[in-house]
């Protein structure tokens, strides 16, 4: 994987760039869809590419071990013959969703033992494993196993976690570097900066991440509960350190006025599942702000879905349509609805990174983030 920084903004961090993987290039800065189970959830892979316009999705490395399992991915081909998106994606190591198991866990130097959410059979994550189910799965950057502990952790227990995920990474790498890809294409394989809300234990994270000239670079543990001040205060002490020439990525985040404010620090790439979790609960991010689909009062509202003149579904889908399909639970409201806000959200960042070519991000973004909070 390579990564090309092609403008910086001049009154800002922001970037935009070029990464380019063997399954394709993405331009940044980057908004990718989650598709946890090897599906982002209601949208078909023809949708993905055509109307959202995906440069880029997830897979979950936790989710995919346990179903289908690394056996049938492996006989597939791996994950991109498995469901036939072939464009490049990125797995997480499955760490956040092992360690939000807190009842049915239980960590160790060694790794992390767990039970299936699914049958409660039991199950262990150690560094090395978590490689060779990335490995099996075959996405184009992988993650290294970390732990994710909660925004509310104190300080002793964030310095005791943090010094256990950096003991992980550097056995992630050793595994990586003794092992090879193995469908005949190239992964990259990214540490993840930990550190909770400790701007020390933030920048300690940093360099140490830094040390293994890696390909790119994750920011996670953010937005998991602390003041939104705070994690834009942290990207900020991570950006000052990670290098200037490789992609940063912020794991799990977030919402479009999240997107912009992390953009402007220097962020290259995200993921949520807002965009379609809340799609699929009838709440809409469109140009104007925020439309709760349910509200009566798109009842008789025949407009297009957004009014900017860009409509992110088929312009046939008014307020009124989309209002009468979330009433009637029809599964085609979550559908319409996941894709309108994944579209929204690739048009914001391709907008971004449009005006941080041009020169005036800022000043774009200062009237565009009043817009994105509006509650219609």
């Amino acid at each position: 994987m390579t990564f090309e920084l092609q403008h910086t903004d001049p009154q800002s961090q922001a970037r935009a760039g070029l990464i380019t993987t063997d399954h394709g290039q993405i331009q940044t800065p980057i908004f990718m869809p989650v598709g946890t189970e090897a599906s982002v959830k209601a949208v078909h892979m023809r949708e993905l590419c055509d109307d959202i316009k995906a440069q880029i999705i997830l897979g979950n490395t936790y989710h995919l071990y346990l179903r289908p399992g690394t056996d049938i991915l492996r006989k597939a081909g791996g994950l991109h013959k498995f469901n036939g998106f072939n464009r490049p994606m990125l797995t997480d190591s499955g760490g956040f969703q092992v360690f939000s198991l807190t009842s049915i866990r239980k960590l160790s130097e060694e790794g992390c033992e767990f039970r299936s959410h699914i049958d409660g059979s039991k199950h262990f994550f150690s560094p090395e494993r978590v490689i060779d189910i990335e490995r099996a799965i075959g996405a184009d950057i992988m993650m290294a196993l970390d732990e994710c502990p909660p925004g509310t952790s104190d300080y002793q227990y964030a310095k005791k976690s943090l010094k256990l995920t950096h003991n992980w990474l550097r056995r992630c790498f050793d595994r990586f570097h003794a092992t090879e890809p193995l469908y005949g294409y190239r992964q990259s394989l990214f540490p993840i900066v930990q550190g909770c809300t400790y701007k020390d234990l933030r920048q300690e994270s940093a360099r140490y991440v830094s040390e293994f000239n890696a390909d790119g670079y994750a920011i996670g543990g953010l937005a998991v509960g602390e003041p939104t001040e705070i994690m834009y205060e942290m990207v900020e002490v991570v950006n000052d350190i990670l290098p200037k020439d490789r992609p940063r990525y912020l794991m799990g985040v977030g919402t479009p006025v999240n997107l912009l404010e992390n953009i402007e620090r220097g962020v290259d790439m995200f993921d949520c599942v807002m965009p379609t979790r809340n799609g699929r609960n009838a709440m809409l991010f469109t140009s104007r702000g925020i439309m709760n689909m349910r509200n009566k009062k798109w009842e008789d509202d025949f407009s297009p879905v957004d009014e900017e003149g860009t409509s992110f579904v088929d312009s046939q889908y008014t307020k009124a349509y989309l209002h009468h399909l979330f009433k009637a639970k029809e599964l085609l409201a979550m559908q319409i609805a996941s894709i309108h806000n994944l579209a929204f959200y690739l048009h914001l960042v391709g907008e971004a990174r449009r005006h941080i070519i041009a020169g005036d991000f800022v000043a774009w973004k200062k009237l565009t983030v009043p817009q994105l909070q509006n509650r219609l």
